[in-house]
């Protein structure tokens, strides 16, 4: 098992639709199948990741964690993939962001939340929704470093400057030690050149914090949450499956810089 400091990942993007949960999920399950313990914490109201690992949230989910009323070792469900467990989500989340504004210490709720479970982990994935709310701020300052999913796509830069300038607010305010692990090419179709151009573009801007694995387009990737399933149980040899397990392996050897 790693011997270094917790990782607690938030894996973040204000834009929807450019893979995040997707790569929580497989990524998730990948570093399961290397034997790294891993927690998924579902942050996202519209709880896409506890649905597509063919979970229910239950009676008591993140809400109730974040909201102090049940200690977080209680909602964590075992997926049935190895060494990968889920603390679920569903829509009430969306109540918490209006009842945390008036509220101190807001930001730090999931911090708190975690800090009784993090120890049981190798690696904490937090799925963030699709903004810049309260709940991802949490996920920010809960987190030791950042993963971002950016879609290879025209606009793709744009929305990573304003998520950076979030990170380093966040960093110089309320998380000092948050760090960006890594930029993640998701959606890639190598058959156009606007990909590869948005590929090229990132690495110009930043250079080594892009991960070197790069996540195709893929029929079996997209379609596995359908059936609550990570890719690497729906089609293990499928080109997204291998990708996220390649995946798996260059982000466990970050751990030395992260």
């Amino acid at each position: 098992m790693s011997s270094k400091r917790d990782r607690i990942v938030a894996i973040a993007n204000q834009k929807g639709g450019v893979g995040k949960t997707t790569t929580s999920i497989n990524l998730g399950a990948a570093l399961g199948a290397l034997e790294r313990r891993t927690l998924i914490v579902d942050c996202d109201p519209q709880g896409n990741a506890t649905r597509g690992l063919g979970q229910d949230a239950g009676e008591q989910h993140l809400y109730h964690a974040l909201a102090g009323l049940v200690p977080a070792a209680e909602i964590i469900q075992h997926t049935g993939f190895p060494f990968l467990d889920l603390m679920p989500s569903n829509d009430d989340l969306v109540g918490l962001e209006v009842e945390l504004v008036d509220q101190e210490r807001r930001q730090y709720r999931l911090k708190e939340a975690l800090g009784s479970v993090a120890k049981d982990y190798d690696v904490v994935l937090l799925d963030c929704p699709p903004s810049l709310g309260q709940l991802t701020v949490n996920a920010l300052c809960a987190a030791t470093e950042v993963l971002v999913p950016i879609q290879a796509e025209y606009f793709a830069l744009e929305g990573v400057s304003a998520l950076i300038s979030t990170i380093e607010r966040v960093r110089a305010g309320l998380n000092p030690s948050l760090e960006i692990t890594g930029i993640l090419l998701t959606m890639y179709d190598d058959r156009t050149n606007l990909s590869k151009d948005v590929a090229e573009e990132l690495r110009r801007h930043f250079q080594a914090k892009v991960f070197q694995t790069i996540i195709p387009r893929n029929v079996r990737l997209a379609e596995a949450p359908s059936h609550g399933l990570p890719v690497l149980q729906h089609d293990i040899k499928s080109s997204g499956s291998v990708a996220y397990r390649k995946l798996a392996q260059e982000f466990v050897g970050r751990e030395q810089v992260s």
